[in-house]
């Protein structure tokens, strides 16, 4: 299954400083990632495509969609997951959890129930239907929001650096469970090892693309890029 993904002159500002400046992109490969340092404007675009803020110009469709206005479409066409799973959460039991977002779609009580069990045991995790987010772990809060997610099948989903802060194992098992999902997967993250298996990359910097194409040609130059600033002495300079 594979999203399409459609931008156009995209302008984002807030309170009338500029985010994001004339992006253009065209994207309909499964696995893409975004590069950037941070505050480059990844996270704006994120949720640009989700469709959770609205474009200041220009326009975003994702299958065709413009999810800003289409709220309905949305819940079918884009999941997300955030860096930090406490702002995603927001029922006290797994089981509730998951359920809630298919509720959402319209499946009633019990075809939701249904539902949300046969995503634990397709993870595994059966056992998990009554346990208490509060007694998880960080990895394990991530987990559940990605299992909410992928319960309600959207076609696209986004991943505004879910993994930032997570030690070495535990990103690994969440990409093993993240391999469960069919669909295609938008990846902001300015870590190089998060995307090592995409084919396509885009890079922000300073709120516009620097480049976008196959992952050997834009991930060695923003790694080049990223080297030489790290050899200028910025941070001796400060201000105030």
């Amino acid at each position: 299954m594979t999203s399409q993904i459609e931008i156009q002159d995209l302008d984002f500002a807030v309170e009338g400083k500029q985010i994001l400046h004339k992006i253009n992109l065209s994207l309909a490969e499964r696995r893409v990632g975004v590069v950037g340092r941070n505050g480059s404007g990844k996270s704006t675009l994120a949720r640009l495509v989700s469709g959770l803020v609205a474009p200041t110009a220009g326009t975003v469709q994702v299958n065709g969609h413009n999810l800003a206005k289409d709220r309905r479409a949305a819940l079918s066409e884009v999941g997300i997951l955030f860096q930090n799973p406490e702002h995603q959460i927001i029922f006290p039991t797994v089981g509730e959890e998951i359920a809630f977002g298919l509720e959402q779609q319209g499946l009633g009580k019990a075809e939701a129930e249904g539902k949300m069990r046969e995503v634990l045991t397709q993870f595994g995790l059966a056992h998990w239907h009554e346990a208490y987010v509060a007694t998880l772990s960080q990895g394990q809060k991530h987990l559940v929001t990605l299992m909410s997610v992928v319960a309600m099948q959207p076609k696209l989903l986004v991943l505004d650096e879910p993994f930032a802060g997570l030690d070495i194992p535990t990103k690994a098992q969440l990409n093993r469970y993240l391999r469960l999902y069919h669909g295609s997967l938008l990846h902001i993250t300015h870590d190089p090892t998060d995307l090592e298996s995409y084919d396509t990359l885009v890079w922000i910097d300073q709120g516009r693309i620097q480049l976008a194409g196959p992952q050997g040609q834009v991930m060695g130059a923003y790694l080049e890029a990223m080297h030489s600033e790290g050899e200028t002495d910025d941070l001796a300079h400060l201000t105030g």
